[in-house]
């Protein structure tokens, strides 16, 4: 099963892996359950405490290779470590279950029972090839554990495949869905770094031509001046003075880069939150009608839509989303709703949330509303257009 890199923390993220250790523990369950019938008609007290010890020790370590295999960011030395316990706990169980009910054809076939599960979760913990590897010889193993004990080979081989096979296939969906979200969520960060990363080449390129430029310049203007300051004085001094003019055209051409690099493209993210939205199972609806917004208004409702989606995504279990911004004279607003209301009530209280946000658009004299009516969340912002 693939491990996923560390990343924030996602409550559906959680929830879907609650979902398949609770079909894993099944395949524990099963593995008590089904041996312990065997204990229980096991009339020789020792074999029944050895077969007992036999079967949690089975039990123990492969619940812990199956939690590993579910468990994203896992050091590989520790998943290696607790699937080395299951396999060394599979081996020492048939000197300690196989005897255990089991003498003769009517015995009840225990570490059969026991096979089928290692059956059952091996195609869970390896790779595929190895996987089938060591279901064929779990397989073959409880052929040669039933004429030892004086059964069936053909039972004990029929039970461990068939009900091992009945385990990988109502383990394999949940575990599968498991690993396709690791994998989108793997995914979806790789493709949040590689656009950060792309935008820093990009800045980055930025500058360099123009501070290569003007560098260069600047460099030559001021060696030239160094060599007329005995010679030619008056034009050292022109020299020198538009060395500094050109510092200062540097300066003014750097900060409009950067001014370019911070400013906020609000359609861009209605567009890229909309987006996010959707891929996450809400619908969402963006009507903007509000024309071109100074700088100071657009960095305030974008950084409205993203604590209102921010909020959307990990307070609530919403539905549908909608997202509307229009202006109304010298005003500007922005109404995002959703059908979130329940989880909404408990927000997040390490984070400053909407109270930071309320401070930060009254900074330029805008205010913000929170509503519920009707089941629907609502969230109002207003900014004037020229600020106070």
């Amino acid at each position: 099963m693939p491990a996923a890199g560390p990343s924030a923390p996602d409550p559906r993220l959680g929830r879907a892996r609650a979902a398949v250790l609770l079909s894993l523990a099944v395949t524990v369950v099963t593995t008590l359950v089904m041996p312990s019938i065997g204990l229980v008609s096991e009339p020789r007290p020792l074999w029944r405490v050895l077969g007992a010890v036999g079967v949690l020790a089975v039990a123990a370590t492969q619940a812990g290779a199956l939690l590993a295999a579910a468990t994203p960011g896992l050091a590989p030395a520790s998943r290696r470590r607790l699937l080395a316990a299951f396999a060394v706990a599979v081996v020492a169980s048939v000197p300690l279950v196989a005897p255990v009910g089991s003498l003769g054809p009517d015995g009840w076939r225990t570490w059969a029972w026991v096979g089928a599960t290692v059956v059952g979760s091996a195609p869970l913990l390896a790779r595929p090839a190895a996987g089938a590897a060591v279901a064929l010889l779990t397989t073959g193993l409880a052929a040669g554990v039933g004429a030892w004990t004086g059964g069936s080979a053909a039972a004990y081989a029929l039970i461990t495949a068939g009900f091992g096979a009945a385990v990988l296939a109502m383990n394999w969906l949940p575990v599968s869905l498991w690993s396709l979200v690791l994998d989108a969520r793997a995914g979806r960060d790789s493709a949040a770094r590689l656009a950060a990363a792309e935008e820093r080449l990009r800045f980055a390129r930025d500058v360099h031509d123009l501070l290569g430029h003007h560098l260069s310049v600047i460099a030559l203007k001021a060696e030239l001046a160094e060599r007329l300051a005995v010679a030619d004085p008056a034009r050292a001094g022109r020299e020198s003075g538009e060395v500094r003019e050109l510092a200062a055209d540097a300066l003014a051409e750097m900060r409009a880069v950067v001014h370019g690099y911070r400013a906020v493209d609000l359609n861009a993210q209605l567009a890229a939150i909309a987006q996010v939205l959707r891929s996450s199972g809400v619908r969402c609806t963006v009507t903007s009608a509000a024309g071109e917004l100074p700088e100071p208004v657009t960095a305030g409702l974008a950084a409205t839509v993203r604590e209102a989606s921010t909020n959307v995504l990990r307070h609530s279990r919403a539905r549908w989303c909608t997202i509307e911004v229009v202006r109304s004279g010298d005003e500007v607003r922005m109404t995002v709703a959703n059908d979130g209301v329940p989880a909404l009530a408990a927000p997040d209280g390490h984070s400053s949330g909407l109270r930071g946000l309320d401070e930060r658009l009254a900074e330029s004299g805008g205010r913000l509303r929170t509503s519920v009516a009707g089941g629907v969340f609502t969230l109002d912002a207003a900014i004037p257009v020229a600020a106070p």
